[in-house]
């Protein structure tokens, strides 16, 4: 395909309503043109960017309230569902009031279908639980504050 078809396709792209061709030549030259009429991408991207910074200050506004109270906080040291329990119909690990030495099995995160046991790192009294049963949880969330 010659140069002035080519120039020529890509000024009737312009003009026509299609957004995006491809087209493949016999002899294996393929060519693909898109085209956006607008900016609404670079809008959207700048507006998630937003909202994701409201959500990190949200985050960032949590942990310094729950760092200001008295005692410490065990966060998620991964990304999965966190569990209280180790079956349905069991007890949950701990309880707001429950006594934890360091190395207790306080709540399950399952990740990929495995089910990880989160241990104690600090000996104390379960002052909060910070996460419900079956909630989704990311690494550093806090899930229990120990005083």
């Amino acid at each position: 395909m010659d140069y002035d078809k080519i120039k020529r396709l890509m000024d009737d792209m312009g003009e026509s309503k299609l957004t995006a061709i491809t087209i493949e030549l016999p002899d294996g030259t393929k060519i693909s043109m898109s085209k956006y009429d607008k900016e609404p991408q670079v809008a959207n991207k700048q507006e998630k960017n937003v909202e994701e910074v409201l959500t990190e200050t949200e985050a960032t506004e949590e942990m310094t309230r729950l760092e200001n109270k008295e005692g410490k906080i065990i966060k998620s040291p991964m990304v999965g569902t966190f569990y209280s329990k180790p079956s349905p119909t069991a007890e949950p690990y701990v309880e707001v009031g429950s006594t934890v030495k360091v190395g207790d099995t306080v709540c399950i995160v399952e990740a990929m279908k495995l089910m990880n046991e989160i241990e104690s790192e600090y000996a104390g009294e379960v002052a909060e639980v910070l996460v419900k049963d079956g909630e989704p949880v990311e690494y550093g969330t806090p899930l229990f504050r120990i005083k």
